[in-house]
């Protein structure tokens, strides 16, 4: 039965985290042999937005496609970028004319994969339904290989999306929340899935945010500057395994 690995990993955070994930993705690529690694970078410079420099340096360390989420353009920087046809993708369901593209494909050992980006709108900024979205994406997809990254805050809203897309989509992973979920299973049609794939980033901080810095929010409800911490960087993401004629996954591993 042939097979090919996804690896994905989770919301890259700032210094600490490019640096962890740069380091590691060697020994983590000898280790699971992925066909496809693929990050989601949304939050890799100083905590907020990528530039164009990150986003090189992730595809020189053998990524072949980024996602992005609600900060993807908190570095005016990345805007033209995005337009250069780089395998990044930032949320489908944001309205025309926005820099970049929702979805691409990326080709490897003749296995051609979606990547599709997506952001939930419960306590998410102003986007358009990712319901519809998806399924508007879907009808102009032809490959049974597809990859969902949803980016979105409610737990429930993301288990929905799961449902909604089973049977149809390889993977939905969900990202934004940092803390790594322990409900990845393979749904009945075939669709590996996982609430939030967690971060890779600083330990111990707040959500990869500086502690004391948090803290002091929550405790005085003053505005404060939010600053990624400094303290070393892990490694949270996830190794999908799937069915090479039919694009159905098999196993869903957490790392």
């Amino acid at each position: 039965m042939s097979k090919y690995r996804i690896l994905f990993l989770g919301d890259i955070v700032g210094k600490p985290g490019r640096e962890v994930v740069l380091s590691s993705l060697p020994t983590l690529i000898n280790k699971h042999d992925p066909t496809f690694v693929i990050v989601n970078g949304e939050n890799s410079a100083a905590g907020v937005g990528i530039t164009p420099s990150i986003a090189d340096s992730l595809f020189e360390a053998g990524v072949d496609a980024i996602t992005l989420g609600n900060h993807a353009f908190n570095k005016r920087e990345i805007y033209d970028y995005l337009d250069e046809g780089r395998p990044i993708v930032r949320p489908a369901n944001m309205p025309a004319g926005t820099p970049g593209r929702g979805w691409c494909h990326v080709t490897v050992d003749r296995i051609k994969l979606a990547v599709i980006n997506l952001c939930g709108r419960v306590y998410m900024d102003s986007y358009d339904d990712p319901f519809a979205g998806i399924d508007q994406i879907l009808s102009q997809i032809e490959t049974p290989h597809i990859f969902l990254d949803f980016h979105g805050e409610a737990t429930s809203e993301k288990i929905a999306m799961g449902f909604h897309v089973e049977g149809k989509v390889s993977a939905v992973v969900g990202t934004h929340t940092h803390v790594q979920t322990a409900d990845e299973r393979i749904l009945p049609g075939g669709t590996a899935y996982i609430t939030d794939v967690g971060m890779c980033g600083p330990w111990p901080s707040v959500l990869g945010m500086d502690k004391d810095v948090i803290l002091r929010r929550f405790r005085t409800t003053l505005p404060t500057r939010f600053e990624v911490a400094e303290s070393p960087g892990v490694i949270c993401g996830v190794v999908i395994d799937v069915l090479s004629t039919t694009g159905r996954a098999v196993s869903i591993q957490r790392i």
